[in-house]
């Protein structure tokens, strides 16, 4: 058994080979794509090179170039595809009778053995009905999405003990070198072990704004505003963040209305 892996933080890749090591040695790693182009281009490269496809996908539904459902509407695919992503998983219930599973971030070990063993439950002769992606269904699904909670504190390490720290402590999320840490309103900073990506799922978006790729802000953290080259915002926060924080320019209209909500 082989699959591809599509997922764009390097944190959740390295996480999902990890568990995959521990629950199906067996299963090789053929790909890793972080993008709808690098997908799409792995995908043709293989059929050029007359390679078949990998046996499971498992695949992000945010990437950094929009939501990976543009890959089968660019490309053919025909694999079995296992969602690995931080939607809702009321959303999605209805998705496991078609044969595609789903794992919510972050992927837990039980549930990813769970995945593969119904994946190898169904294997057998190629199935059109059931390997095919009813793309407009799922997009209608996760607009139905049940009322959630958002996450109220996180256990965090400070030495030799772990501390419980409210969401309402926080003034900003941000990742350095491939990690993810947190910064309180105090001045103090913690590492926690969630990608960017789970972090903005998990944060209620009326308190948490994902500026950019990199960085989640409170409004409270938000000093200054200015104009900065490429139609994007430079901000001042605190307490002080000793690297630039910039508002990419597409989520700029979008911040602004945020900051005056």
């Amino acid at each position: 058994m082989n699959a591809l892996i599509v997922e764009d933080e390097e944190l959740a890749v390295r996480k999902l080979r990890k568990l995959l090591q521990e629950v199906a040695p067996d299963l090789a790693v053929e790909g890793v794509t972080a993008s709808i182009e690098d997908t799409v281009e792995w995908f043709e490269a293989r059929r050029a090179a007359g390679q078949a496809e990998p046996d499971l996908i498992f695949l992000d539904i945010e990437l950094a170039d929009g939501q990976s459902f543009e890959i089968f509407e660019r490309t053919p695919v025909r694999s079995t595809v296992i969602f690995t992503t931080s939607y809702d998983e009321y959303a999605l219930q209805a998705f496991k009778i078609n044969s595609i599973d789903y794992l919510l971030k972050p992927v837990q070990r039980d549930e990813l053995k769970r995945s593969l063993q119904k994946y190898e439950d169904l294997r057998g002769p190629a199935n059109p009905e059931t390997a095919a992606l009813n793309i407009d269904k799922l997009l209608q699904q996760l607009q139905k999405q049940a009322p959630r909670e958002y996450r109220q504190r996180f256990l965090v390490r400070q030495g030799q003990r772990m501390l419980s720290v409210e969401t309402g402590d926080i003034a900003y999320f941000y990742t350095d070198e491939r990690y993810s840490f947190f910064g309180t309103h105090t001045g103090q900073k913690f590492l926690v072990d969630y990608t960017l990506d789970e972090l903005t799922e998990a944060l209620d978006p009326a308190r948490f704004f994902r500026i950019n790729r990199g960085m989640l802000v409170t409004h409270q953290a938000v000093d200054q505003m200015q104009p900065y080259f490429g139609n994007r915002l430079a901000l001042t926060l605190r307490p002080h963040f000793e690297k630039e924080a910039l508002v990419s320019r597409e989520k700029v209209s979008d911040f602004k209305t945020w900051m005056g909500k």
